[in-house]
């Protein structure tokens, strides 16, 4: 019992001295006289005390990491399921944005020919004989079956089924497509076909054969044509590019004259296209067609000669030449 009270007694004391030397040394600051004391505690009790924080931080870490794992597993969930979608919405962005272009493009096409169109988008590729496209657009659009189909570029074809919401589209290429052509230059016609797939390799774009009606007219590598147009505007509308020819077979003898047309559509990786849906009031001739290619500047003459000139009657020598020799 006296044990017990004395006990109370001695932490009572130190409790009270404890407090004691808290106060004075807070109220001291940095010129408290305990700041020797403060100084050789912390000599003493500071290694001891960073040991400890060495052993026990990892295990608190640890500790920690396993209560917080789930969480950070969602958060990182997230992280990742949102980066998808930016890079998704990037990508649609960037189709849209080719869309668009590809769309103005095809309506300052439409302007200059004075063509009344419905655009389209081309949804899939024929697997049969026949070169064709399916498009997004059918009847309810006013789509009919023989109606021209054209893209920013020039001809893409002609439409031959109908259905409520899609259209088949038999391509230019199609070796049962035989179009009317007129040369921008002469305007000499003939008849453009197609040849199949074969060729679709360089860039989708494979020759076509053109049959110039007229033998003996003038036809040349680099000439443009455009459609002729059809009686009743069906199924080919006026003046829309064609293509470039590119190579001319020799001549045959024959009534007519062949050579091979590059187009300017790229069959191959066709997109957004447009259905004449009605035609010009007048043929637009050659107002389409893009501008013809600037001709290349002949290099520059060379500059005279610096050397002064040579002293008539004189040798490179400088000696008379021999009357013999002179003109």
């Amino acid at each position: 019992m006296n044990d017990t009270r004395r006990s109370r007694m001695v932490l009572g004391a130190l409790l009270v001295a404890a407090l004691t030397m808290i106060t004075i040394d807070y109220r001291g600051g940095d010129s408290s006289p305990l700041r020797g004391l403060r100084s050789a505690g912390e000599a003493v009790f500071g290694p001891v005390e960073r040991a400890s924080a060495a052993v026990v931080r990892p295990v608190g870490n640890g500790v920690d990491a396993v209560f917080n794992a789930p969480g950070e597993r969602r958060r990182a969930d997230r992280l990742q399921r949102e980066n998808q979608r930016l890079r998704d919405q990037l990508r649609t962005t960037r189709v849209d944005q080719g869309k668009a272009t590809q769309l103005d493009r095809l309506l300052g096409s439409a302007g200059l020919g004075g063509y009344k169109i419905v655009a389209a988008n081309v949804i899939s590729a024929g697997q049969g004989l026949e070169d064709t496209v399916t498009i997004d657009a059918g009847s309810g659009s006013g789509i009919r079956p023989d109606m021209t189909v054209m893209s920013a570029d020039g001809l893409v074809g002609r439409v031959t089924r109908v259905g409520p919401a899609t259209a088949t589209v038999l391509l230019a290429t199609d070796v049962n497509s035989s179009v009317g052509a007129r040369l921008e230059d002469s305007k000499e016609i003939g008849i453009v076909q197609g040849r199949g797939r074969r060729g679709l390799g360089d860039g989708g774009r494979t020759p076509m054969r053109f049959q110039l009606l007229d033998a003996n007219a003038p036809l040349r590598i680099g000439q443009r044509l455009v459609t002729l147009g059809s009686q009743g505007d069906r199924p080919y509308v006026p003046g829309v590019p064609i293509g470039t020819v590119e190579r001319i077979d020799a001549p045959g003898g024959g009534l007519t004259r062949t050579a091979y047309v590059q187009p300017f559509v790229h069959f191959t990786s066709l997109d957004v296209v447009a259905v004449v849906v009605a035609p010009p009031k007048a043929d637009p001739r050659d107002a389409v067609l893009p501008p013809s290619p600037t001709p290349s500047t002949p290099p520059p003459s060379a500059p005279p000669s610096s050397s002064p000139p040579r002293k008539a009657g004189k040798t490179p020598a400088g000696k008379t030449p021999d009357a013999k020799s002179s003109p």
